[in-house]
């Protein structure tokens, strides 16, 4: 497992193959909860709705302050309650039992009111299904453990299980829920291609 004194750009990477510590602090998000399949027409949804609201904003950040950002990543946190002691196999059979949260990150300098005006004119201009759910919110891990999947999503088993096993071998245990990072958007490349930064928060065991 490789230790960083964590830079920002450091958070959204990891080489194939390798475990490597980062830092994360607490930063502005689009936060949206549900639960069920990811594959629903609903969920979907609510993806749109994140990207559509982060686009929004960097414009109108751009136009009305002169700011400039880059829309980060859609990030999840998965979880399935009472899953302790489930194979990977037997989760990816309930998927309709799968709880999480969405989330984009934000520039700091987003206001709960910027947010608003943006939701308002999107709802105006579009109308999206899952607008009035997305809410900002600061979010932080501390010191978290992360390592890059490429392929399908149901092909994570394997990556999983060096990620856990790296992370009790330096003395670690898991410390929070599982979180996936998605280096390009998931609805559209194809299976083979996602790349996919997993992370989770650990402590010293």
């Amino acid at each position: 497992m490789v230790g960083t004194g964590t830079k920002a750009g450091e958070l959204y990477k990891a080489p194939k193959g390798q475990v490597v510590l980062v830092e994360v602090p607490q930063m502005p998000f689009l936060v949206v909860d549900g639960l069920g399949d990811p594959n629903s027409e609903g969920f979907k949804q609510v993806v749109q709705a994140l990207y559509s609201l982060s686009y929004a904003i960097k414009f109108m950040l751009k136009k009305s302050r002169g700011l400039e950002h880059k829309v980060g990543p859609l990030e999840g946190l998965w979880w399935v309650e009472g899953a302790e002691g489930m194979s990977f196999e037997e989760l990816l059979s309930r998927r309709g039992e799968w709880s999480w949260t969405l989330m984009i990150a934000q520039p700091e300098a987003l206001t709960p009111e910027d947010l608003e005006r943006a939701r308002a004119e999107l709802r105006r201009k579009k109308g999206l299904e899952g607008l009035e759910r997305v809410r900002l919110e600061r979010f932080g891990e501390g010191l978290c453990a992360q390592t890059l999947h490429v392929g399908p999503y149901a092909a994570e088993g394997p990556t999983l299980a060096r990620l856990h096993a790296a992370i009790a071998e330096q003395g670690y245990a898991i410390a929070g829920k599982h979180h996936e990072i998605y280096l390009g958007d998931p609805l559209r490349a194809a299976p083979e291609k996602l790349r996919t930064l997993i992370r989770y928060p650990v402590r010293k065991a």
